[in-house]
């Protein structure tokens, strides 16, 4: 196929079959399609679709999220994952605010200057809500377009990510870039699927080196495997007598950066050094059932304790460590698997009391 021909043919599938009716794609504006695709990265449309709209809720405007309090924005996050693209979209919103007067640039490059937005997502904001000719490439076009030109190596290698960046920006057309853009997302998630792809329904199909070959699902080659390591710790829910947990904040950056999280020890005699820094007597002890948290580079196997504890009466809280109330929890920011080990908690204090 010509890139026409091959425009035409995604606009025509997306005029049938596309979808237009994600939240995301009603009143369409720079902020909403910004926070969609963000939350697209590496996660499904399925699990999105509360989040946005929660976020919406919350935070309407770029002024709104600008405004708002770290903590909120880690707490609407919450389950999410990869919380550095949570902490960019709050350090962009802040510098499109002060520096564009709360408008979104129309300027692919200037876009993609932006914390946490780079080439991909620019494109999606400039071409969806700017009505501005400019490719894409994120997961789902990466896999149609590879497998259209049976592209060889890994994406994730400069010079074939070069390659197939060069394929998007020939087949992007100059008209109704916007339902094109839309079209090639849906084409990747509904129909060039990465395991089972639907060929026979593709409008693509007819000029698809790799359906013309068979070989569907060799495409994209698939970044090499390697074993993820193996990391334990400790995580104990020190529970006062008021069934509230003792959490601290992490460190803006590195892992979980900004989340609230329990405390992780090396064993349990680490226990005696953290009680007597907060003034805390320690008394009953369970280990609950362990958890294991897979991140991109390795795997974090949890040993979770309860343990009850009395607080000294004159105890004052350091900074950046809270009692965590489980009966009427603070809107805050939490890791996914302390967010998990906490409603365990909640669930074995409850059921203590009630025995």
């Amino acid at each position: 196929m010509s890139p026409e021909q091959f425009g035409a043919a995604v606009l025509d599938w997306f005029d049938r079959h596309g979808r237009k009716d994600l939240p995301w794609q009603q009143d369409i504006t720079p902020y909403r399609v910004w926070v969609s695709e963000i939350m697209l990265q590496q996660t499904q449309v399925s699990t999105v679709l509360g989040y946005f709209d929660r976020f919406m809720d919350a935070l309407p405007s770029v002024e709104a999220l600008a405004k708002a309090e770290e903590d909120e924005v880690l707490h609407l996050w919450t389950g999410l994952g990869y919380y550095s693209r949570a902490r960019n979209l709050h350090k962009t919103a802040k510098v499109i605010v002060a520096e564009y007067d709360g408008i979104f640039p129309a300027d692919v490059d200037k876009l993609a200057e932006l914390p946490g937005i780079g080439r991909s997502t620019a494109g999606a904001i400039a071409s969806i809500s700017l009505g501005l000719r400019a490719p894409i490439l994120d997961g789902n076009v990466k896999r149609v377009l590879a497998r259209y030109v049976a592209q060889d190596g890994y994406p994730g290698e400069p010079k074939v990510a070069r390659q197939l960046w060069e394929v998007a920006e020939r087949f992007t057309p100059q008209q109704r870039v916007n339902h094109y853009t839309q079209a090639m997302m849906d084409l990747g998630a509904t129909l060039c699927t990465r395991s089972r792809p639907s060929c026979l329904l593709c409008p693509l199909k007819d000029g698809c080196r790799a359906h013309l070959l068979g070989r569907e699902t060799d495409f994209p080659v698939p970044k090499p495997r390697k074993a993820l390591p193996q990391k334990r710790t400790l995580m104990p829910l020190l529970a006062n007598r008021d069934g509230a947990i003792l959490l601290y904040r992490r460190p803006s950056s590195g892992l979980w950066g900004g989340l609230w999280s329990l405390p992780e020890l090396d064993d349990l005699a680490a226990l005696d050094p953290l009680a007597e820094r907060h003034a805390l007597q320690l008394e009953d002890r369970r280990e609950l059932p362990g958890l294991t948290h897979t991140f991109s580079h390795f795997q974090l196997a949890i040993e979770p304790w309860l343990i009850r504890v009395k607080t000294a009466p004159d105890a004052v809280a350091e900074a950046d460590w809270l009692w965590y109330n489980l009966a009427t929890p603070p809107r805050l920011g939490l890791a996914a698997p302390v967010k998990t080990l906490l409603k365990r908690a909640a669930a074995e204090l409850n059921a203590g009391e009630t025995s």
